[in-house]
């Protein structure tokens, strides 16, 4: 069945996807820091797992440079037209396609920083990164787009990756009732 979004595309997407239904399509999103490729990894899935960051590389969707940022800019429309079919999606960009759940990955703000500065990242990216967390940046985009029934928030800070990806299992087989809002740094940003 082809549902509306909650911005009026039609996504295409069913109703009652199952770990077995090919065409599933099951997201992991979050701040960059939170575990999502670590977690993603691990995860016992028939589901084929696309890595959305290279898949996008590898195809150049990239539509310009953020010189402040120093990174490239990824053509999202681009992105949503050209990538279809199923597969457990992960990015922290993987809220903007259409899916049948979604996982947002959280972690404290600054367990996230310290993260993204031991991988090398400039204090200011690890410093932007880590306020997006505190404020639910990525979270509330992922409700806005797909609704609060198809969001699965996941606290990763201090948690075993294979715990983290045993709940992410759960989530695509069905198993996992949705839930956002249980996950709060506002006292990071105080």
């Amino acid at each position: 069945m082809t549902e509306e979004t909650p911005d009026g595309e039609l996504d295409g997407r069913s109703d009652d996807p199952s770990e077995t239904d090919a065409d599933a399509r099951v997201v992991v999103t979050g701040t960059p820091g939170t575990g999502k490729t670590t977690a993603v990894e691990r995860v016992d899935t028939n589901l084929p797992v696309v890595h959305l960051n290279d898949w996008i590389a590898e195809r150049d969707l990239y539509d310009g440079y953020d010189d402040e940022r120093e990174t490239r800019v990824v053509d999202l429309a681009a992105v949503r037209e050209r990538f279809s079919g199923g597969g457990l999606v992960e990015s922290h960009l993987a809220h903007h396609l259409a899916a049948d759940r979604v996982v947002v990955l959280r972690c404290h703000p600054a367990t996230l920083r310290e993260r993204l500065l031991d991988r090398g990242e400039s204090s200011a990216t690890a410093e932007e990164n880590a306020e997006s967390e505190a404020l639910d940046v990525v979270l509330a985009a992922a409700v806005d787009r797909h609704g609060r029934d198809a969001v699965h928030e996941i606290e990763t800070t201090d948690r075993d990756p294979d715990a983290v990806a045993s709940e992410i299992a759960a989530v695509v087989a069905g198993e996992r009732d949705s839930g956002v809002g249980t996950v709060s740094y506002v006292d990071y940003t105080v």
